[in-house]
This record gives structure tokens, sequence and C-alpha cells, in this order.
């Protein structure tokens, strides 16, 4: 009986003493097994420290088919929760969740986690705790686990750490878990990259601009009943970023002031936005219901270019190509009509084609870039002068439809149809038309068909007012009949052909660099010498051979001093900003002055472009106008594109242009969509512009 009574003394002390011993020592969680799915409370690090942020994390492990929910749980469910129950010193966060996956459930769209994943929590201790034991982490978890059903469950969760003076290392079995989780966690903009949302009636246009081309992307939206969750994401990849169009949520009453979302790109990186929704002009909006309205806007800018300075030398040889084929059949003048639409065509097509191209490789380039080359610009003067030098009888160059009889001038006077419709697109390209904007910037971000048709809208809207004549026959009755005074007007139309050279060697000093022009002047030199040769030998085979070669050093001249010498910068952008108070464009310094609440006037602007300099020299620099910034206190920059300049390129790209000119009035916040004016300027135009800002509290 002693003997019992001393064994059961003992084993009670040894009862108590391992009772003690296993609540001093640490536990080690294991993974709980919960309804279709593992869950287990996890830490980054093998140890905490007092006053330091450490975080912890939620991993679940799901049977296959089977999803938990993200944070904006799609059409049904709900996000997981947990219900902390920590040591005191110790604080939880909330719960962070990695971008999420579409999970389509017959007609409905869920947003969640397939397989595995890890959802952080960041935690905090302080002061109070002390190193040189062990914490217990503890925490009820309710969550939604879902497959062709739903079943809600509930797990206790827990985790025991040790606590030392200085954080442990990263946990070798958790590390890569966080790490993961990390790279797909949502995260801001970076530099330079910009978000912004519009509107139709039945999208949200979202375009994402990051500097490169992102070939696919999903937007998903932190808050409920905002769009069609199972509706189609229309995605176009762009130079510098991607647009996505998302449905509407129907029946949507109220549109948010605001759209906060994620993009998530096909790398698993998500950036998270909030962007003020504007109401999409037609150029901005991605939806197929823009497209007439585009193409009408492009015939229309077409035709309007035909008053643009850039082409309206051109039309002087048109004028008289017509005058001089007034008296030919019904038939032939509208041949001649179809064959300088086929020029023009050929060569938007051709341009459009380029652009394409170079876009699909990454380049950034708009409208007009080919003034941006030097060697383009030294080709386009000298082959203008070449053709004043013809126009003003140094030599013939079978331009005229009555000089010869035959087969063969019909082939002559066709051909000169069909270049002098190749020459009109080239010296367009510079210009920007009111409305053209628009319609370009649209087409450049959309496919190469929609692209493709707004280029041919433009074309055949330049084309126009000359096809015109030539199907009314009625219309060619009012012009005179040929006779001498025809070789005095094609002499005259010589004049503002050599003022366009005039031009065009302006802008190849800016683009090439001053000291290079000379080389250009000794190459016009040598083309008149071919000139003189033709005119003194003409339809032999010997002056024509000795004319290529000449013209062939006329080219090589400016093109090899445009390799030697540096390019200069548009002086009118630098050397004279703190004279006038333009500043150069800075997409750093814009954002930071919009931040600061200042207002900002934005020209887009280049040398080798005519309506932009008539716009600057006719209004901008106008005494008035200069007072009206000053007064306003409205930041002037001047973004000078006469060189490539890809920052540039996209900033151009966000306003929805590709060319300029390009006039932008940033005011009220950062959010607030820029304000757009017309293309061809008025001093009444800006200085309303300005009158409205100032009229801002």
């Amino acid at each position: 009986m002693h003997r019992s009574r001393n064994a059961r003394s003992i084993l009670n002390l040894i009862s108590v003493a391992l009772f003690l011993l296993l609540i001093r020592m640490p536990s080690f969680a294991q993974p709980v097994r919960a309804t279709h799915l593992t869950v287990e409370l996890v830490t980054e690090t093998t140890s905490i420290a007092p006053n330091r942020d450490f975080l912890a994390g939620l991993h679940f492990v799901l049977d296959k088919g089977w999803h938990i929910y993200w944070i904006n749980a799609g059409d049904a469910g709900e996000p997981p929760r947990v219900d902390w129950q920590l040591p005191t010193g110790i604080t939880a966060g909330d719960l962070q969740f990695p971008a999420p996956q579409r999970l389509p459930l017959g007609p409905l769209m869920d947003f969640g986690y397939e397989k595995e994943v890890l959802l952080p929590v960041p935690m905090r201790t302080d002061a109070s705790v002390k190193p040189g034991h062990n914490e217990l982490l503890r925490g009820h978890l309710h969550f939604l686990v879902c497959s062709n059903v739903c079943i809600p469950g509930k797990a206790a969760i827990e985790d025991s750490v040790a606590v030392t003076a200085e954080p442990g290392a990263t946990n070798p079995a958790t590390g890569p878990l966080f790490l993961t989780a990390e790279r797909h966690l949502p995260r801001t903009l970076p530099t330079g990259a910009s978000v912004t949302v519009t509107q139709t009636k039945t999208a949200f246009v979202i375009t994402l601009h990051t500097g490169q081309r992102i070939a696919s992307a999903e937007f998903y939206p932190f808050d409920q009943n905002v769009i069609a969750n199972a509706g189609a994401q229309t995605r176009k990849p762009l130079a510098d970023g991607i647009r996505i169009a998302v449905p509407k949520a129907q029946g949507l009453q109220q549109v948010p002031a605001k759209l906060h979302g994620l993009l998530k790109l096909p790398d698993g990186t998500a950036y998270q936005f909030t962007s003020a929704i504007t109401t999409a002009s037609i150029a901005a909006s991605a939806n197929g219901e823009s497209l007439l309205g585009m193409l009408g806007l492009a015939f229309l800018g077409g035709a309007i270019l035909n008053l643009m300075p850039c082409v309206f030398p051109v039309l002087f040889i048109k004028g008289l190509s017509l005058v001089q084929s007034s008296g030919e059949e019904r038939k032939r003048l509208r041949a001649h009509g179809a064959v300088y639409t086929l020029g023009i065509l050929v060569s938007f097509w051709a341009i459009v084609a380029l652009l394409l191209l170079l876009r699909a490789g990454g380049s950034h380039l708009g409208w007009g870039f080919q003034f941006q080359s030097p060697y383009f610009v030294a080709f386009m003067a000298l082959l203008l002068f070449f053709l004043g030098l013809s126009l003003a009888g140094q030599f013939e160059i079978g331009l005229s439809a009555t000089s010869v009889g035959g087969e063969l001038a019909q082939r002559s006077g066709y051909s000169g149809s069909f270049f002098t419709g190749v020459l009109a697109t080239v010296v367009a390209t510079p210009c920007t038309a009111p409305f053209m904007g628009a319609a370009i910037g649209f087409a450049l971000s959309q496919s190469a068909g929609v692209t493709f048709a707004v280029f041919t809208a433009l074309a055949l809207g330049l084309a126009a007012p000359y096809v015109l004549l030539t199907l009314q026959p009625a219309w060619t009755r009012i012009l005179p009949r040929p006779g001498a005074w025809m070789e005095y007007l094609k002499q005259a139309v010589s004049i503002p052909i050599f003022a366009t050279v005039i031009w065009m060697v302006w802008v190849f000093a800016q683009v090439a660099g001053v000291n290079a022009v000379a080389a250009l002047l000794a190459g016009m030199l040598i083309t008149a010498i071919a000139g003189w040769v033709l005119g003194h030998w003409p339809a032999k085979w010997g002056s024509a051979i000795v004319a290529i070669f000449l013209l062939i050093s006329a080219i090589a001249l400016p093109s090899i001093a445009a390799k030697k010498f540096p390019a200069a910068t548009h002086a009118k952008s630098t050397a004279s900003a703190d004279q006038s108070g333009w500043q150069p464009f800075s997409p750093d310094q814009l954002a930071a002055d919009r931040a600061q609440g200042e207002a900002v006037f934005v020209d887009f602007s280049a040398a080798w472009c005519l309506s932009c300099q008539v716009n600057e020299r006719v209004v901008l620099d106008r005494p008035d106008v200069e007072e009206a910034f000053r007064k306003s206190g409205v930041v002037m920059m001047r973004a000078d594109w006469t060189n490539h300049d890809d920052t540039i390129t996209a900033a151009l790209a966000q306003l929805g242009r590709s060319g300029v000119p390009t006039y932008a009035l940033y005011s009220g916040g950062p959010q607030t969509a820029p304000k757009l004016l017309p293309e061809v300027l008025t001093p009444g135009i800006v200085l309303e512009a300005l009158k409205q800002v100032q009229a801002k509290p």
C-alpha cells in the first residue's frame, strides 16, 4: 500500500513536470486540414524582435478545382478574414491580397486563387515584447471555399515564434512563399507611368502608359458592382503601354467619380491605381461606335489640309495641270483624278505601313516623324528645288500633258499626276490640320485594319477637291483655254515652290545643325548644274547620265555633312526660354507643377511643322497673349519635337495625339484631364482658355 502511494506521487510529480515543460516549450504549428483546403499560419523570419515590423502569412493549399476569394470576390463569394488573439505588444495589420485570377463559373465571374496562395499579414511588436522567450500568434480564420458549390469554413490557426534582440534570418522554409507573394502584390505606378480612365456609354476605357509596349493585361476593380465581371475585356497594345476597354456593370445607375483597381500584367506584376473617370471624347473612345466618326473627321481633316501652308504650294502644280488638261475629254480628266488619288493613297499606305512596322518593333513614332531625319529633309529640299527649276523654265521634266502627243504623252501625264499626289502627301506630313489630330491619334492606337481605314479616309479627303473638279466637266468649262499665258503661270508657280525650299533649308538647320547647311546649299548648286545640263541637251542619254550623277552627288553632300556635324536643338525652345517665359518640356516638372496646383500650358511643336511656326509667330508670340500668360500665372512649356524624343512622343500619346501642333492646357489638379486646343490657334481661343483658368478658385 505504501509503495503504491509512493508510485502515484512520483507519477503525479512527473505529470506536473511534463506539463510545466510543455507549456514552456515552443509549439511548432502544423498545417490545419479544413474542408477542401489546408491552411497554415507562418512567419517570414526565424525570430522576431522588439519594436520591429515582421510578416506573417496564411498559406493556403487548395484541393483541385476549388478556390478562395480575392478582396473583391467578383459576382459571388467573400474573402478570408481572421479574428486575431495576439499576445500583448503584438498587433496585426490588414490581410494583404496578391493579384488574383479570373475564375469563370457559368455566366458569372469570380476573382480569387486556385491551387496555392500566401496572404501576407504585416505585424509589429512594441517594447513590451522581451527577448528570450516565445510568443504564440493565434487567430480564428473564416473562409469560403468554392467549386460548383460553396462551403463556408473555419480554422484555428497558430504559430509560436521566438523573440530575440534582433530579427532572425529569413526562414528557408517560408521565405520563397513570401517572395512569390511580394512579386504579385499590387504596387504603385513607377515614376513616369500613368493611368487614364474615360467612359463611353457602355464601357470604361483604361489606358496604361509605361513607356514600353505591353502585350496583354487584366483589370480587377477593388469596388463591387462597377464593371460587368464576366464581360470580355478588349485589349489594344500601344507603343508605350496598353489600352483596355472594360464593360460597365449592367444597370449601373451612378458612375463613380474615380475608378479604383489594379492592372495585372502577363508576368504577374500588378499596378494599383485610382483615376478620375472622364467622359471619352471621340478621339479617345476605343469602341467601334466611334470609328465612323473618326473616318468622317479624317476625311474632313484631309480636305482642310489642302489649305494648310505645307500643302498649298503643291496645289499650284495641280491647278496648272488641271488648266493644261481642261481641253481633254471627260474620261481622260477623270483618269487624271484617279491617278492623282492613287498617288496619295499609295503614299499614305506606305507611311502607315512603316509606322506600324516600327511600332511593332517597339519604336515610338508619330505623324511627320520622317521630318526628324536630316537625310529626308535634305532629299526633299533638293527634290523641290529641282522641281522649281523645271517650273521656272530651266528644263522640262514632262509634267505638261500638252507638250508631246501619242501614247508616251499619256503615260507621262498620268505619271505626273501620280507624282504630284505623292508630293502632296510628303509635304503634308509635317502639318496637322483641324480634326486631323484626333483622328490620327485614334488611328495609331488601334488595330492595323482601323489604322489603315482612318488614313485611307484622310488620303481621300486630301484628294477630294481636285477629284471633284475632274468629275464635274461643267466646272472645267469656266477654266481659261490653254495658251501662251500658261508658260508665265508655270513660271509663277515656281515662286511658292522656292519659298518652300527656303523653309526646308531652315528646317534642315534645326535637325542637322547650321554647319551642315553649307553642304545642302552646295548640293543645290550641283542640282542647278544638273538642270542646266538637261536644259541644254534635252532628251539625250548622255546628258541624262551626267545629270543623274550630279544629282546623286548633290544628295550625298548634305547627307555626309548631317552625319558629321551634331544636330542642333530648336533654339526657340531653349535659348529663348528665359527671355520669353517658355520652359523646356519635362514630364517630371509638369507633374510637380500640377501637384502644387499650378496650371500649365504645353506647346508641342517642331521646327519642321509650318503650322506650328505660324501659330507661334501669329498668336503665341503676340504681346497681348504673352501678357495674358504672365497675368494668369500659367506655366508655359514648349515640347520641341524637331528631333526624335521618346518622352515627347509618349506625352503626345497620353493626350491621344501623335503629331504636332498640339496644345494642352493642364489645370484643375493632377486628376483633371487637360484641355486640348485646336490645331489652328487664334488669339481669342488662347485668351478665352486663359480666362477660364483665372476664373477657377
